[in-house]
């Protein structure tokens, strides 16, 4: 079944009932298919119970689906170890989990964290906050005009008073993707732990966590055609055996009195309260979903989308795309001489077009560029040319009637 066809967008609900729609957005959410959907419904209607302390035939079943979605996260992902998956929130969750419970107890004043410029917020304002809390520098890793990261000002970055390395794989914003792997080895080369936020490569890349040896990997499941509320820290055993939980709570713990407690190995320990277990379950039924597929074959499906998006709009006279790095996937922000990106996605949500405007939580990223905003448009595996077609009159239009 080829990705993008009728048949195959048949699998998305959401189609047959917007037939009209063009959804441009799969970097902020993916389109949920009807697996997802009805394994999350089938759950509620037929197998709802709390985990794990329940002795009763569908308490015992729910554990067990949970817990089996933990084996199919870490194959998903590459990890031998399914202990090594947290259930979080999301990739926001996830990142504030080991800014907190990882780098916070190792920090000094005058040490270092690393970030690139192209940071989403979530996977920035964490690694802020402990720096200040510690006197500790943040500093940030330089990118040129194109989007492109500069892998030898971070290499030369690198020192004995680098106590953390955080990087996205692929840039909400640009679409540039960094060289990870390389950047995994000169980390580890000084002897710094890295962390790996996967939010935007998840879905549609191959990911190898035990490959890449990285030390910790983020991602958010409603990115990866599941639900919302519900994401992946994965993190090196070691790692996560040494870290102090960051939320307290039932189902963490081994043992309570009333003035001590000790916890759970992980992951449980960092798992407090109930969790979200339709999330799980409904994110064990995208992995499902996309295990169908090639992920290389995904991969240069999404690629070709946004290379041939950004060939059809630069016909456009001013028109300047945002984001030109060598390396780069199916996400291409732009801007309209004089016209606001907040105008642009409402004319084309009047013409049926769900596009995402404004600075799309990488507020230093505008700043670097001096723009305010731009309008992103973002594709996935039920997207198609005709769209972009589409997308490309319908922004001409809007040039014209601001004309």
């Amino acid at each position: 079944m080829s990705f993008g066809t009728k048949l195959f967008r048949k699998q998305f609900p959401i189609f047959k009932h917007h037939p009209n729609l063009v959804y441009l957005d799969s970097a902020a959410t993916t389109q949920k298919p009807k697996m997802v959907i009805e394994g999350i419904t089938n759950f509620y209607e037929k197998e709802n119970a709390n985990i794990h302390r329940g002795i009763y035939d569908l308490a015992a079943q729910a554990t067990q689906k949970y817990e089996s979605v933990r084996q199919k996260v870490a194959n998903f992902i590459g990890t031998k170890n399914p202990s090594e998956i947290v259930y979080t929130s999301g990739t926001t969750n996830a990142i504030n989990i080991v800014a907190n419970s990882f780098l916070l107890p190792r920090l000094e004043a005058g040490d270092e964290v690393l970030i690139s410029a192209m940071e989403h917020h979530a996977n920035m304002i964490p690694w802020q906050m402990a720096c200040s809390v510690k006197g500790a520098k943040l500093r940030i890793i330089p990118i040129d005009k194109k989007g492109n990261l500069d892998i030898v000002a971070y290499r030369n970055m690198l020192s004995a008073k680098t106590k953390m390395v955080a990087v996205v794989h692929i840039s909400n914003t640009l679409a540039s993707i960094n060289p990870i792997a390389e950047m995994i080895e000169l980390a580890h080369q000084n002897n710094c732990p890295i962390l790996i936020d996967g939010a935007q490569s998840t879905a549609h890349y191959p990911i190898d966590v035990d490959g890449l040896d990285c030390d910790f990997f983020t991602f958010s499941g409603h990115k990866l055609f599941g639900p919302t509320g519900i994401g992946v820290l994965y993190g090196k055993m070691a790692h996560l055996e040494a870290m102090t939980p960051y939320q307290l709570g039932g189902d963490m713990i081994r043992t309570v009195t009333y003035q001590t407690a000790t916890f759970a190995p992980p992951p449980q320990k960092f798992e407090a309260g109930t969790t979200n277990i339709a999330g799980v379950i409904g994110l064990g039924y995208a992995i499902d979903f996309l295990n169908q597929f090639d992920k290389k074959e995904l991969a240069k499906y999404v690629k070709k989308l946004g290379d041939y998006a950004r060939e059809k709009l630069l016909t456009i006279n001013d028109l300047s795309i945002i984001g030109e790095a060598k390396n780069k996937t199916g996400i291409v922000s732009f801007v309209l001489k004089n016209i606001h990106p907040h105008d642009v996605a409402t004319f084309l949500g009047s013409a049926n077009i769900a596009i995402r405007a404004g600075h799309h939580c990488t507020q230093p990223l505008m700043d670097f560029y001096e723009i305010p905003a731009t309008s992103r448009a973002s594709f996935s595996i039920y997207s198609n040319l005709e769209e972009i077609d589409f997308l490309v009159e319908e922004v001409k239009n809007i040039q014209a009637f601001f004309s």
